[in-house]
């Protein structure tokens, strides 16, 4: 599994940033601090709600601005699906 979690994190840097708007589960676990049900929480939280910065991040559950300063090097807030 650790295995897994380091491919996609190495794809994830190779590609660039993560899109919060567009991102899948496992790109969503490639970020610092992400695992499977803290994707979960933020891929239920954008079924209903479009990211419309990095700091819309803090309205999911379990995440705050800590999170967002390990992680802003390798979020991107792309254009929304709704």
């Amino acid at each position: 599994m650790k295995i897994l979690a380091m491919l996609v994190l190495g794809f994830s840097f190779m590609f660039g940033a993560v899109d919060i708007n567009n991102a899948d589960k496992s790109e969503l676990m490639s970020l610092k601090g992400v695992g499977s049900k803290k994707a979960d929480t933020i891929l239920a939280y954008r079924a209903s709600h479009c990211f419309k910065n990095m700091n819309d991040l803090e309205n999911v559950k379990g995440i705050g601005p800590k999170f967002i300063l390990k992680n802003k090097d390798n979020l991107k807030v792309g254009s929304c699906k709704k």
